[in-house]
């Protein structure tokens, strides 16, 4: 267990490294200069001296490789540099907007999770066909729908029309309710898609048989039995749409005019503020490594063959 556990982190290592050179790369080919951008505005009445001064402070005329190797050691060190726009430490603008994305992206994945596990038993445990057949459609129907499109009709409906939830001025959390729906729906299509399939691929094999024979209950037997071994691959998937949860999350704070890492890049792109695109893309890739780091460490604790063949290893 030992070994695979530092094998895993090794890996994690080599992925978050190459998340920041290509990130890196792919940045400092971008055209345009955020200082530029800035400081070359007539009303600050800056001179070329001072300009240049400026872009002194922040090495973005040294080599290339230089500016890597400085910024891949302050990155270790856990200095991100600064905003060119905002003019403070990189660090302060993730951590005054990072809360509300937590709080968006958290409560949007457990209500995706829950939807999905509703749709699934749901659709596994109701008799009549024509109903079954509706709640597994629903996967697809969610996965159809753009989160921009969601947005906009759930706040059309539930605040313009039903006047249930106010846009203008909310509660800090009423202003959840909608983001997080929006953000909670297209998510849970792929999960619930996964996870019926599971249960109904286990629910063929012989141990729900012999179970049923000695007396169990169909809803027994799907939450004793079969849920356990339907699981893991749902657990592979949650962890790789996190990815998707960051990109909604993004999309969802811009319609709903939320503060966040969203709303962050979203201005960090206008204004090609390019330390903060490159400590939003580190930190994003860093979250979706230990998130899936997480789930290859629980696969064993629902499935006990892979705790055994990993003690046999290390």
């Amino acid at each position: 267990m030992s070994r695979y556990l530092i094998g895993r982190i090794g890996q994690a290592v080599i992925v978050l490294w190459a998340a920041f050179t290509v990130s890196f790369i792919l940045l400092q080919a971008l055209p345009g200069d955020a200082i530029l951008i800035k400081f070359l505005n007539p009303e600050l009445g800056l001179g070329p001296e001072q300009i240049a001064d400026i872009r002194a402070s922040y090495a973005v005329d040294t080599p290339i490789w230089t500016q890597y190797a400085h910024s891949l050691g302050n990155f270790l060190t856990g200095n991100f540099g600064y905003s060119v726009h905002a003019g403070v430490p990189v660090s302060h603008v993730l951590l005054a907007n990072l809360p509300s994305t937590l709080r968006l992206a958290t409560f949007g994945f457990l209500i995706a999770a829950l939807l999905a596990v509703a749709i699934s038993f749901l659709s596994t445990l109701i008799g009549f066909s024509w109903i079954r057949a509706v709640i597994q459609s629903l996967p697809a129907l969610f996965i159809s729908v753009p989160v921009f499109w969601l947005g906009i009709m759930l706040i059309q409906i539930f605040s313009f029309q039903l006047k249930l939830i106010p846009v203008i001025n909310p509660g800090e959390w009423e202003a959840l309710i909608l983001p997080v729906a929006a953000l909670a729906l297209p998510i849970s299509a792929p999960l619930a898609q996964v996870l019926m399939r599971n249960i109904d691929h286990v629910l063929t094999e012989p141990f729900v048989a012999v179970a049923r024979a000695k007396g169990a209950t169909r809803s027994w037997v799907l939450w004793r039995h079969v849920t356990r071994n339907a699981l893991l691959p749902t657990l592979t998937i949650a962890g790789i749409l996190f990815g998707e949860l960051l990109a909604g999350a993004v999309v969802t704070e811009a319609v709903f005019g939320l503060n966040g890492i969203g709303s962050v890049t979203q201005q960090a792109v206008g204004n090609q503020d390019i330390a903060v695109l490159q400590a939003i893309v580190v930190f994003s890739a860093t979250a979706f490594v230990i998130i899936n780091l997480v789930v290859d460490l629980l696969y064993p604790v629902f499935d006990p063959r892979l705790r055994s063949k990993r003690e046999a290893s290390a």
